[in-house]
């Protein structure tokens, strides 16, 4: 289509939609950095703008080689009326509002869009996934391009010694990149159109709006204990190989190979393997102090925290502060928002009584006052990582956390009755699902009574048991570690099922519901959900889809029906693998399908109170889990209010009772 008719109907339509891809360049590692440090970057540049209004042809501006932006983008870019729309929506809005202006409710992200409806991230791999025909999807050499074009190149003597490939240096390689940045284009308005009849809730879109804002406004970080941390733990960690060379003449004790064969040999026991279980119980049973100080000091220097430091060197930006945390919509199945760069979601817990002296002795670099009074630094420094976020100037962090939300939400979901007693009154749930399963008064299951180690079985119960698990979830929640032995567990899952007869209805119900609907096409309702089949025959798309009480949707695509290995009729659909990460198909049953529904429920009772917190003022720099870390002033910190607001009544979850506990820190911590 000419630019002038473009042109026209940009200036004289009410309602356009505008889909853009941008290629850039920057000096900072994207994946080390995030997206923030990357455009913040002096040589940052966008050197490609591709766009179609509508679904017309592409058009491409090449910036690189001096091409201006037609006046109506900019115009566009800010139009209330033009809907703009990317794939990984953030990273365009985010680069173009360095040097223009385009409100963040006006962007529509198509990557959103395919892992709400079940699909995986990336363009090319959801493209895969839906079928795309190959002139729809990503050009495969797109990788090879942006290495050359978008980071810094080494000098050779070759390239005549630039750090930087530049469009005139590989004319014909820029020409091929050109098309790919319009090809990007195409395949993501292909992608929404195939995913058009299964739209983003206008709830969802007002979240990742908050979403882009929580990322975007970051944490602090206290970048003085991240220095004095990878300090401390490069001297250490140079300390500690010397001992092992000493101790064992290897030429690389790190190495699992050189360690493993070593420990064998000097044990006389066939080792199995190095990993973190095996090394403890290792360092328990074994009679030989050569090889025990050997397995302390691989479980020393195996402490994850100095990459933890490092991340955070990376990506913290020039006013100190980390943004880009969080994906959301990162667990697809669910919508639960995933970690990214420091990957707050796993964060090792602290158990120090004085992490304010630890903090301070790390940040002056006392590497003898912490091994005299702590002991171990690495495990000192991965205890103090959580510490590392701090708040603003003059701020203090309220932290408010949410009381067993999962295990109130399957009460609430499967009406189990005496544990939304417990839950309506002292909360105890490990005392109380032992006193039900053991029939022993609850008041006998505190400490210093006999009945007390009860509470562990009634915690590993809970833990591991709701989801349809056994003895093998048992186990894996590490029941025995906790001391109970593996010819007592069947016991334990009895006891549980017996018990909770309601949640053990639900697993079933909800595995009949789908394979009803399955098999005979028929929406079918459930404890306040409804379960459905639902296609869109034109761009080939199938869905079982499960409202929850929230109106969110969870979509399984392309389900079908086949034979387990017990030879019954089961639920399968095409998903990304938890394990292998790739799209494949996946088996599901009635427990998965719980879990699935019960985080979703969840993951929506922290998205509610996230809004309400934005709307009275709270400023959420990041959210871990069911945990709310709130940034405030030190003489505006209110925590019973915090508390008071993620426990309030929700609207569309009548007779769910929630609450919320925390804390006012000078950092953030584990309670």
């Amino acid at each position: 289509m000419p630019e002038q008719m473009i042109n026209q109907m940009s200036l004289n339509s009410h309602f356009r939609h505008l889909s853009i891809d941008i290629e850039t360049f920057s000096s900072v590692d994207l994946k080390k950095s995030g997206l923030y440090k990357y455009v913040q970057s002096p040589d940052f540049q966008i050197l490609l703008f591709a766009y179609s209004w509508d679904g017309y042809p592409v058009q491409i501006v090449d910036l690189a080689q001096g091409e201006a932006l037609p006046f109506f983008l900019p115009e566009a870019l800010q139009d209330p009326a033009v809907i703009k729309h990317a794939y990984n929506a953030s990273f365009e809005y985010y680069c173009l509002n360095k040097s223009l202006y385009s409100p963040l409710d006006q962007w529509r992200c198509t990557m959103l869009h395919g892992l709400y409806c079940g699909y995986t991230a990336g363009l090319a791999a959801t493209a895969v996934a839906l079928g795309l025909p190959e002139d729809k999807r990503k050009m495969g050499i797109g990788s090879a391009l942006i290495r050359t074009f978008c980071i810094p190149c080494k000098p050779t003597n070759k390239n005549g010694r630039r750090t930087r490939t530049l469009p005139h240096h590989e004319p014909e390689k820029w020409n091929l990149f050109k098309e790919y940045c319009k090809q990007d284009v195409v395949t993501e308005m292909e992608v929404e159109r195939r995913l058009s009849s299964f739209p983003v809730p206008d709830q969802e879109q007002k979240l990742w709006e908050l979403d882009q804002r929580i990322n975007g406004y970051g944490v602090c970080v206290d970048r003085e204990l991240i220095d004095g941390a990878i300090y401390c733990s490069e001297i250490v960690t140079r300390e500690l190989i010397t001992e092992a060379v000493n101790l064992s003449g290897l030429a690389n004790p790190k190495s699992v190979k050189q360690l493993s064969e070593w420990l064998t040999e000097e044990s006389e026991d066939e080792i199995p393997d190095l990993q973190k279980k095996t090394v403890a119980a290792l360092i328990k049973t074994t009679n030989n102090d050569l090889v025990r100080r050997m397995l302390e000091i691989r479980q020393e220097l195996s402490k994850t925290s100095v990459k933890k430091y490092t991340a955070m060197a990376e990506a913290v930006c020039n006013d100190g502060r980390v943004r880009g945390l969080l994906q959301f919509y990162g667990a697809n199945r669910t919508g639960r928002w995933a970690g990214r760069l420091v990957q707050v979601h796993n964060l090792p817990k602290n158990f120090l009584e004085t992490l304010p002296h630890a903090r301070e002795c790390v940040k002056a670099k006392k590497i003898d006052v912490l091994k005299i009074v702590y002991g171990n630094i690495p495990d000192t420094l991965s205890q103090l990582i959580r510490t590392a976020f701090i708040p603003s100037q003059g701020n203090l962090f309220t932290v408010a956390d949410f009381s067993a939300i999962e295990a109130r939400v399957i009460a609430w979901l499967a009406g189990e009755q005496w544990r939304l007693d417990v839950f309506a009154s002292h909360g105890k749930i490990y005392e109380a699902s032992a006193s039900q399963m053991f029939g022993v008064p609850i008041e006998r299951i505190s400490k210093g009574n006999p009945e007390y180690a009860l509470r562990q079985k009634g915690k590993v119960a809970e833990l591991a048991l709701g989801y349809q698990g056994a003895s093998g979830a048992l186990i894996k929640m590490g029941a025995l570690d906790m001391g109970l032995t593996e010819e007592e567990l069947p016991e334990i899952v009895k006891r549980w099922r017996s018990t909770n007869k309601r949640i053990v209805d639900l697993w079933y119900s909800l595995e009949n519901a789908a394979i009803d609907v399955m098999r005979y096409g028929v929406p079918v309702g459930i404890k306040g959900l409804i379960l459905a089949r639902e296609f869109d025959h034109n761009n080939q798309q199938d869905f079982l889809t499960i409202t929850l009480p929230s109106g969110r949707k969870l979509l399984y695509a392309k389900p079908f029906l086949s034979q387990n290995e017990w030879g019954k009729d089961a639920l399968y659909y095409h998903g990304v693998e938890k394990d292998t990460k790739k799209w494949e198909t996946i088996p599901t049953y009635g427990g998965k399908l719980t879990e699935n529904i019960v985080q979703a429920i969840a993951r929506d009772c922290l998205a509610v109170s996230l809004l309400r917190l934005d709307t009275l003022g709270f400023k959420t720099v990041m959210h871990v889990h069911d945990e709310c870390i709130l940034d405030v002033p030190a003489t505006e910190a209110d925590l019973n209010l915090a508390c008071e607001i993620m426990g309030q009544p929700i609207s569309w979850a009548p007779g769910l009772l929630l609450r919320a506990d925390g804390f006012i820190t000078r950092f953030y911590k584990k309670e």
